[in-house]
């Protein structure tokens, strides 16, 4: 592992173009919501939210008059019911909004919304963002390239998301990846094929607390998949390095176990299982995958220097001079996912 990579600062916020706009109405992943990301701010104060261990999240608690929290609570359970069951407000029947929490930290400054169902205190979490065009294409590229599917809704400048379950990457590396009842091998092979996923699509900025790893038990062991949670950096940076999260100092843990119980032979083998699963899921989403990079064409998702420095450093990377042909990033994620095939093929 090389010296960390930076992200000097944040990336803007990009609104959805008429072309991305079609595409969402499309895969009727469009909606008309009964509160709009603006109202949401209509608070005065907040409060620090701490963990249970006393230490600051990063999240606060907005604090909102009365009047207002009632009329926001009341349109929340809507837009639960939207995101759930189509708008069936019988889910929510039984549900109350038990707080709402505020993030200054993230790029699209996220409302996360806790749900708890009053007969049994079962809760759920989703969120409320702003609508950041590169973040669509990177919850799309998520449905389409790799194996979890994502449950979101836009509407003009909001942006609802379903919360993704799984311990945070970064927490699972400190108390959970040498669990001696798990294999590490596994782990290790799961984050192997993580990084490909994120090569291939575009997907930046994969820290280790901007995924979270799913264990589910199996009839003989335990299975691992490791999901990204924060699509804001998606196809933005020029370096390449971004979109490897072998590169980031805080995913060290998941490096050190895939070199301690991985061989060369082994992780090629894992990076070849990956890219024929994303060629079988592409095959089956062609016409989606399509229209997807059609609708990109009429969208600014980049900086035209890191589109250039990025096409540079995947040409050196695969040492592919087809790459200094891309004019845009989603020309870069279409040149991966082709040369995937072409590889697959071989």
């Amino acid at each position: 592992m090389e010296d960390d990579v930076k992200i000097s600062r944040k990336k803007p916020i990009y609104p959805v173009g008429i072309g991305l706009n079609k595409y969402l109405r499309m895969y009727q992943r469009d909606t008309r919501l009964p509160l709009a990301y603006s109202e949401l701010l209509n608070f005065g104060e907040t409060a620090p939210v701490m963990d249970k261990y006393g230490n600051d999240t990063l999240w606060e608690t907005p604090l909102y008059p009365p009047h207002v929290q009632d009329q926001l609570y009341d349109a929340l359970k809507v837009v639960y019911a939207q995101l759930k069951a189509s708008g069936n407000t019988r889910i929510v029947e039984h549900k109350i909004i038990d707080r709402i929490e505020y993030c200054a930290f993230g790029n699209t400054k996220p409302f996360r919304v806790r749900i708890i169902n009053r007969l049994n205190d079962v809760y759920d979490y989703f969120y409320i963002k702003q609508a950041d065009a590169s973040r669509i294409y990177g919850l799309e590229l998520e449905e389409i390239l790799s194996p979890n599917q994502v449950n979101y809704l836009v509407d003009r400048d909001t942006l609802v998301e379903e919360h993704i379950v799984g311990i945070p990457g970064d927490v699972f590396s400190k108390s959970g990846i040498h669990n001696t009842e798990y294999n590490q091998t596994r782990i290790a092979k799961e984050f192997v094929k993580f990084n490909e996923r994120c090569i291939i699509s575009l997907l930046g900025d994969m820290r280790a607390y901007n995924f979270v790893m799913q264990i589910t038990p199996d009839f003989d062991d335990f299975q691992f998949r490791i999901r990204g949670i924060d699509f804001d950096q998606q196809f933005y940076e020029g370096n390449p390095r971004v979109y490897m999260p072998q590169y980031f100092k805080e995913n060290l843990p998941y490096v050190k176990l895939a070199m301690e119980h991985l061989n060369e032979k082994t992780v090629l083998q894992y990076q070849q299982e990956e890219r024929s699963s994303i060629v079988h899921r592409v095959r089956s989403e062609r016409h989606r995958i399509k229209d997807l990079r059609d609708a990109s064409k009429l969208q600014e998702l980049s900086a035209p220097e890191n589109i250039a420095k990025l096409r540079e450093g995947y040409k050196a990377f695969y040492n592919n001079e087809a790459y200094l042909d891309c004019k845009s990033m989603t020309d870069i994620v279409e040149l991966n996912v082709k040369n995937v095939i072409r590889q697959v093929k071989l």
